[in-house]
């Protein structure tokens, strides 16, 4: 398998590229349709195209953050081609002299690390969305003129693993840079062209999300394997990824560069980036994924497994070192890397969605620490806190969630409970340790969760002796 991606990312400028109209990606909720529009992102006769900087600027960044090469100078051209999504039937975008060239991504699968070769990023316009009805397909102009930067790989990947761990790196950086996030009305979405055995390449399109792209390329690698084998032709071609039946289906016969028939654009000008304007983008690039994970690894001696969790979302990131001021360190890393995190994933929320507040974690994890309470229902607790957007305090008292009662004689819990279970206790010392789980179960539940599996499982074993 020889695999390439080209990636469009949506830009959240104030406005769209060519001219004053409000950027929709910047809207909570959709726009009635075409009212966002004016006669250049119409493409009326007579209208003209203006340069917005801050799309530049924005571009500039995800480029030096992906080590890429900066064109000094840089100029925009017109891909040809007649659709109703494009009311002037031609696309501004940049061809012969891109923004930029030459950078990479490093990936990690299987605990093989990997450099992913960038071969370009470009700036250009999104076209109009399509909206296909039984017996009609209709045209908002909303999204016509939105902002984008496309990133074409080199074709190295060779897994759709690989190309799902490189999107999930890209989203990431992309957050990093705030660029994009995922709650946002802004949209990620990938090209893949394939090919197997040196053959013809199809392009797969419409591939939206880290999952899909994975699914997308491992169905048309089996298609493309399956044709090999029976001696069937793979001709170049131009593929739709539907992701609710899980195949990729037919669109046109691939097109060629020169069926766009790219001219230079005469009415924007040539853009020069300088040397001092790219030292001062650069110094604005936050501190990114991977060296984030490098300085906690060191800083605070946590595992690289727990670093990559908590790096994942920057807001999350910021969390966990505000809360290791006050917190232990290894409660708070564990806590954040493991529960909070699982519990954001499972309710499919982002720390910066889920409503939390950072004092309550710290108030939460400052009680755990203080023996207050245990580990199962600091979990519980903490779960409820997601659900209810509260503190603490307020979820205990509402769901009963007991303390722990330090004046509680443990000792006389655990020796009634190995009097009561006088089988499983045999069966422990015979050297059966599977029923110790049994046991700290029972603990548990006679305490109510007010004491944790783990002192739990340590005051039985010394019973048991």
């Amino acid at each position: 398998m020889m695999c390439g991606l080209e990636t469009h990312v949506q830009l959240p400028s104030k406005t769209k590229v060519f001219c004053g109209c409000e950027n929709p990606v910047n809207l909570k909720d959709d726009a009635d349709p075409n009212t966002l529009t004016c006669p250049t992102c119409l493409g009326m006769p007579g209208s003209k195209p203006r340069m917005n900087e801050k799309v530049v600027k924005l571009a500039l960044r995800v480029a030096l953050a992906l080590n890429c090469k900066i064109a000094g100078d840089m100029f925009f051209s017109r891909k040809t081609y007649f659709y109703p999504d494009m009311s002037k039937n031609f696309q501004v975008t940049q061809f012969e002299i891109p923004l930029a060239t030459d950078g990479c991504i490093e990936i990690e699968t299987d605990n093989k690390k990997k450099k992913i070769r960038i071969r370009r990023i470009h700036i250009e316009e999104d076209p109009a969305k399509l909206i296909h009805e039984t017996n009609n397909t209709l045209v908002d102009y909303n999204r016509s003129g939105i902002p984008l930067i496309e990133i074409v790989t080199e074709p190295d990947f060779t897994s759709p693993k690989e190309a799902r761990a490189y999107l999930f790196k890209l989203a990431q950086i992309l957050e990093y840079l705030e660029i994009y996030h995922p709650d946002s009305m802004a949209s990620i979405k990938t090209d893949a062209n394939l090919s197997i055995m040196g053959g013809e390449r199809a392009e797969v399109k419409n591939i939206t999300g880290t999952k899909e792209i994975e699914r997308a390329l491992s169905f048309e690698y089996i298609r493309q394997k399956n044709m090999y084998k029976r001696g069937s032709k793979i001709t170049q071609e131009t593929r739709r990824w539907l992701p609710e039946s899980g195949i990729t289906k037919l669109m046109r016969k691939k097109e060629t560069e020169a069926d766009y028939g790219y001219i230079f654009e005469p009415d924007l000008t040539e853009i020069t980036i300088k040397e001092e304007e790219k030292r001062e983008m650069q110094k604005q690039i936050p501190e990114l994924p991977d060296e984030k994970k490098a300085r906690f690894t060191k800083q605070y001696k946590i595992s690289q497994k727990v670093a990559e969790g908590i790096t994942s979302e920057p807001r999350l990131a910021d969390l966990f070192e505000n809360v290791a001021k006050k917190v232990k360190i290894e409660i708070a890393s564990s806590w954040i890397a493991g529960p909070l995190l699982k519990t954001l994933n499972y309710n499919n929320l982002t720390y910066k969605t889920s409503g939390l507040k950072e004092k309550w974690i710290i108030d939460l994890l400052l009680d755990f620490q203080n023996s207050r309470y245990s580990d199962l229902t600091t979990e519980r607790i903490l779960r409820k806190m997601v659900d209810d957007k509260h503190d603490h305090i307020s979820i205990a008292k509402k769901y009963n969630f007991s303390a722990i009662d330090n004046a509680l004689d443990i000792g006389k819990i655990v020796a009634g409970i190995v009097e009561s279970n006088q089988k499983a206790a045999d069966d422990y010392r015979s050297g059966d340790e599977k029923v110790l789980n049994y046991l700290v179960g029972q603990v548990m539940k006679e305490t109510k969760g007010a004491i944790d599996a783990k002192t739990a499982r340590e005051k039985l074993m010394r019973n048991l002796k």
